[in-house]
């Protein structure tokens, strides 16, 4: 009797390499755009009109900045259209304040998804900057555009200071909220803080007012207001005859760049004890 021997088992395919990092690849992209689309629905998709106002704010307030000042002076510092005059000053402002406070309760704002591996405070902070980041710049481009179009004015754009403008405006407002970001997780009380002292500083960032009209004890004050520089920097951009002496990019520059720095490395250090209070 021939004894027959079991056929050989099949062979095993060869080792493929872990495939994890393939499918993980741009997580941090798709993390992101989550994040924005999750605060894209609840800050806007809630409210009827969503979008509109995030428009219809920011106009109200330059045409209730025109019609006051126009009852109570005759022409604005600069050319004869209160619209545009307030719009240069207010936009750059209001764009900077939205980015520095959103970007501040970044992490408190999305601290039940950062319970998850995949969501770090990192893709929370960047995701709500470039969420207002990109709505602010909309709305201004639509707002100046519009007063462009119906003022009687002889303003004309000159595109490179103004995209320096609101470009160093998204910076400093990331700097500001993620620094702020870290002292508001730690200590709470500081957000009340924060509020009182920069109430004033509407008023001190050059949206009513140029730089040249005020005394030489304010201008050396307010000449380490980095807004005050944004503000000058964006009315050159729409007035050619206006030349702001003052204005120093670099100091804004280097002031946005520390900040983000220095907020970087702290929320690094304190991210874990912040999401653990």
């Amino acid at each position: 009797m021939t004894r027959t021997t079991p056929a050989a088992p099949p062979a095993l395919p060869p080792a493929q390499l872990p495939t994890a990092g393939r499918n993980r690849r741009f997580a941090s992209l798709r993390t992101i755009a989550a994040l924005v689309l999750r605060e894209m629905s609840t800050r806007y998709g809630r409210t009827p009109g969503g979008y509109l106002w995030a428009i219809l704010e920011p106009l109200a307030a330059i045409l209730f900045l025109s019609l006051g000042f126009s009852l109570m002076v005759r022409n604005p510092s600069l050319g004869t259209s209160f619209l545009l005059f307030y719009a240069t000053g207010y936009l750059p402002f209001d764009l900077y304040n939205t980015i520095a406070n959103t970007t501040a309760r970044a992490v408190n704002f999305s601290k039940p998804l950062l319970k998850f591996p995949a969501v770090t405070w990192l893709d929370a902070v960047a995701a709500r900057f470039l969420l207002n980041s990109l709505t602010g710049a909309l709305v201004a481009i639509l707002l100046l555009t519009g007063a462009l179009a119906v003022i009687d004015s002889r303003a004309q754009l000159d595109l490179p200071p103004a995209v320096l403008a609101m470009s160093l405006t998204m910076l400093l407002g990331l700097g500001v909220g993620t620094v702020n970001c870290v002292l508001m997780g730690l200590y709470p009380l500081w957000e009340m803080a924060w509020s009182i002292f920069t109430r004033p500083l509407f008023l001190a960032s050059g949206v009513f007012f140029l730089y040249e009209d005020m005394p030489p004890l304010a201008q050396d004050i307010l000449w380490y207001n980095p807004l005050m520089h944004i503000t000058g920097l964006m009315r050159t951009g729409f007035y050619p005859t206006y030349t702001a002496a003052y204005v120093n990019v670099p100091f804004v520059l280097f002031t946005s760049l520390i900040l983000l720095a220095l907020g970087l490395v702290l929320m690094g250090r304190y991210h874990r004890d912040i999401l653990n209070r």
